[in-house]
């Protein structure tokens, strides 16, 4: 009996482990990626070169394609996938018209907020 429950907890720990976003959240990220797009001012500042809005959306799709199974909500794409570089660890910087940065965690967050707000 106690190898059949350490089984079943491996089990859920390992499907727990391979969970990726339900619907839901699979939309909220899309969404989140379709806004950096849609800010055709901004550039995507990525290990220290700056990418068009056009640019940054083709590449968040990609990464979350190739790592989105590590993640279960939006927020965690922010944290997880669209903050910083998985190679260098460099944090990802939104640079507005006016030559002011923040950080993309930041800029999603905020998005991400004003989506669960309603506005």
């Amino acid at each position: 009996m106690r190898r059949r429950a350490l089984l079943g907890v491996l089990l859920a720990a390992a499907c727990a482990a391979n969970a990726a976003p339900n619907a839901a959240e699979q939309a909220r990220i899309q969404r989140l990626i379709a806004y950096v797009e849609a800010q055709t001012t901004i550039r995507f500042v990525r290990n220290g070169s700056a990418y068009s809005s056009k640019d940054a959306a083709t590449f968040l799709r990609r990464k979350f394609e190739k790592m989105g199974e590590h993640v279960t909500t939006a927020q965690q794409f922010i944290e997880q996938i669209a903050s910083k570089s998985s190679t260098t660890g460099e944090v990802y910087q939104i640079r507005f018209p006016d030559g002011r940065q923040v950080p993309a965690a930041r800029f999603l967050g905020d998005e991400l907020k004003r989506m669960d707000d309603g506005r």
